[in-house]
């Protein structure tokens, strides 16, 4: 679901995670919304639920907002329609936010297979901008907001050139072509 041009609006949560932007995207009832909620109790700020209206700022940003009627709702299933603002307080949401981080959310398949090292560089593309992704399956009992937290807090690593998943397939290539531990 690429969105192209200047300006566009996506489906999807944004939330501000350890001060990154994270789009999460996928379908309907997966669970975008209720990981938010979970971010957003442990502290970080939904930025959108359900529509966000995209702006391409320059060549490698891309920024995103909530819809002006609905800035600061989201809707929970079986709860219904709540403000994030008068729950939780005015630091709990924010306006908008530099899309940073994708992470697509899906129900596992058990005939898909899923990337278990982390050490593929993968990319989507909205308004003409390539950011990181990630594909994330979900199964009843997955914490998502902890992956989706970790996700991020890998993703600050790789941008200061720290590579957990690379490091540690290098070091066991070494160790198996060497006979033994480098390190």
């Amino acid at each position: 679901m690429p969105v192209t041009g200047e300006h566009g609006t996506i489906h999807g949560v944004l939330v501000e995670v350890l001060g990154v932007g994270v789009l999460l995207l996928g379908p309907s009832g997966v669970g975008k919304s209720e990981c938010a909620l979970d971010l957003i109790l442990r502290g970080h700020r939904l930025v959108s639920d359900d529509v966000i209206h995209l702006e391409r700022r320059g060549a490698e940003t891309v920024l995103g907002a909530g819809d002006e009627l609905t800035r600061h709702h989201m809707e929970i299933r079986g709860l219904g329609i709540i403000n994030i603002r008068d729950l939780f307080g005015l630091m709990a949401a924010v306006d908008r936010k530099k899309v940073e981080l994708v992470i697509r959310i899906e129900e596992w398949d058990s005939k898909k297979e899923y990337d278990r090292l982390g050490v593929d560089d993968s990319r989507f593309e909205i308004l003409g901008v390539s950011l990181p992704t990630l594909l994330i399956p979900v199964s009843p009992g997955r914490n998502l907001a902890t992956i989706v937290e970790v996700s991020v807090r890998n993703h600050l690593l790789k941008t200061q050139g720290v590579f957990s998943a690379r490091g540690l397939v290098e070091r066991q290539g070494r160790r198996a072509g060497g006979g033994g531990p480098k390190e």
